[in-house]
């Protein structure tokens, strides 16, 4: 009797061990951590793909470059580096940013600024959103003002990026317009922009501090959130930088002349501006 009653305990042991064997498979939490992995590595090789791509096809010796913000102009300067070492390239950089100014100085490569340069030969920045007027959505770094003053002043101004901010028209992939603000007033332009716009403007929070982002200006950030509606991008940016106590968009219309995005299967689309 014991024996059949310990069989019986064994048998529906062995059952359910093999039950749960097969609804929870080893390695599964492995497996999907790795797929995870695997899909970022294939961003992070897009963003380098399109970066290289800009550098190599439009940076030239003695040239005064703006080095623009984000996590695509890591491996733009990674390729300024290397071909600064490989054809003694003697450019001078200009940073659009805090992080585009340590970028520049970690890679060894000559910082200069707006005050020593009249001109700027070619600025390579990155974007959160492209459409098919290369018009851009800049900003979701913090970073705007500078790089709009920088790309501005520059004959030719190239964005890179990877294939997820390759749009037909904006708000495709990105939901939201960085507005950069004078902190006393922010309420009263958030007001304004939703009174007179439509949409939602938000003060953007800090992830790491208690409070808002501050920027590399001292200043506060508003993300506007637009809705659905189509937009005449040129018009909405005139209408907010006209509001006192704004500082600018992150709206770069008409400035763009050519964008690179890497794709997934390892290629870089580029894409020319059909307003310039």
């Amino acid at each position: 009797m014991r024996h059949q009653q310990l069989l019986r305990i064994l048998t529906t042991t062995s059952i359910s061990s093999a039950s749960l064997y097969k609804t929870t498979p080893p390695y599964a939490q492995f497996a999907s951590v790795a797929a995870a992995a695997a899909a970022e590595m294939s961003v992070e090789d897009a963003k380098r793909k399109a970066a290289f791509a800009a550098v190599d096809n439009h940076v030239k010796k003695g040239q005064v470059v703006g080095v623009g913000s984000g996590s695509t102009i890591v491996h733009a300067v990674d390729r300024l580096k290397q071909r600064a070492q490989e054809e003694d390239l003697n450019i001078r950089c200009v940073p659009t940013s805090f992080q585009a100014r340590q970028l520049i100085l970690d890679a060894g490569l000559i910082l200069t600024d707006l005050e020593r340069e009249s001109q700027v030969d070619i600025t390579i920045d990155g974007c959160d959103e492209a459409d098919d007027n290369l018009t851009l959505i800049k900003g979701g770094g913090g970073c705007l003002t500078q790089e709009k003053i920088v790309a501005a002043f520059s004959k030719e101004f190239v964005v890179i990026a990877d294939y997820r901010k390759n749009s037909s028209q904006l708000g495709q992939q990105w939901k939201y317009v960085p507005i950069e603000v004078v902190p006393f007033a922010w309420k009263q332009v958030k007001q304004k922009i939703e009174s007179e716009l439509g949409g939602e403007a938000k003060l953007r929070m800090a992830k790491a501090k208690a409070g808002p982002v501050v920027t590399d200006n001292s200043n506060f950030l508003l993300d506007w959130y637009w809705g659905e509606k189509a937009m005449d991008w040129q018009e909405v940016n005139t209408k907010i930088v006209l509001i006192p106590g704004v500082l600018d968009t992150g709206l770069f219309v008409n400035m763009a002349q050519k964008a690179y995005f890497g794709l997934e299967n390892g290629e870089v689309f580029e894409k020319v501006s059909q307003t310039q």
